[in-house]
């Protein structure tokens, strides 16, 4: 697949997958959002995790106002192009393919819905967080109704909107808007760490976490239960699983047969 503004490398098992529109600070433009959906829905058969990134000091700064202001779309352009962006998006939460964000600088707008779709999210201490679209009397229309407001829930959505709050990583972190927090300059690292990891597990385990997890959380208890079980029914049947336990079981007999030797009679 070729690509204008995205850039795509393997390490291995890893797809490294860079916003390159360093210029405009990443925001996304229609060709940057039907490259990601794209991408996600149809990823290279090696990958077993990706690692999303931004190139330049920012993650992506959401909309790209200029071209908005060019096209000067319609309502319904404009509900249409939202429902682009739902469908990239749902490509990354609901692919299969484990998403690993590692961001920098601002995640804002229509970047922290991206940032929202990833499914572990490394945030270094120059990152903020903000939903600036009130301020540009415009809505969030990239899924931020949804995905943001389960993470940090809607009356928070409502009041970090109203009162245009801008946050930094830690509190960010005590949100939940990213999971880990790390130096400056390091969040692409420390993702690739949490990408190599993952990476080794098992894919129909993987699979299971990234498509099934969001998915029970809409349900009812009854129905999630259900679900739960059967994908639990699935996944063990993977053929990782024999070896996976028969390595637990070796270890156990070691450490105990370790023990023995080390009691004294």
């Amino acid at each position: 697949m070729n690509f204008r503004s995205l850039q795509i490398e393997m390490s291995g098992p890893v797809a490294i997958v860079t916003l390159s529109r360093p210029e405009r600070r990443n925001a996304i433009d229609e060709t940057t959002v039907e490259e990601i959906g794209r991408f996600f829905e149809c990823p290279p058969r090696e990958a077993r995790v990706a690692v999303l990134k931004g190139e330049g000091q920012h993650f992506c700064a959401g909309l790209d106002l200029e071209e908005h202001a060019r096209l000067q779309r319609t309502p319904v352009q404009f509900m249409r192009m939202c429902q682009r962006w739902h469908w990239a998006f749902d490509q990354m939460q609901f692919g299969g393919l484990p998403i690993i964000g590692a961001l920098q600088g601002a995640v804002v707008g229509g970047g922290l819905e991206l940032a929202a779709a990833c499914h572990t999210r490394v945030a270094d201490t120059s990152t903020f967080f903000a939903l600036p679209e009130g301020q540009r009397a415009i809505f969030t229309g990239g899924g931020a109704t949804v995905r943001v407001g389960r993470i940090i829930g809607p009356g928070r959505m409502v009041d970090m909107m109203l009162a245009a709050r801008t946050y930094n990583a830690e509190r960010a972190l005590q949100l939940g808007l990213c999971h880990e927090v790390v130096s400056s300059g390091l969040s692409v690292v420390r993702a690739m760490e949490i990408a190599e990891a993952a990476a080794k597990q098992a894919p129909l385990s993987n699979y299971a976490m990234v498509t099934a997890i969001s998915r029970i959380n809409d349900m009812s208890t009854t129905d999630g239960l259900f679900t739960e079980s059967l994908m639990a029914g699935m996944v063990q049947s993977g053929p990782e699983v024999a070896a996976g336990l028969a390595e637990f079981l070796q270890k156990k007999s070691r450490r105990l047969e370790s023990t023995q030797q080390n009691t004294p009679v």
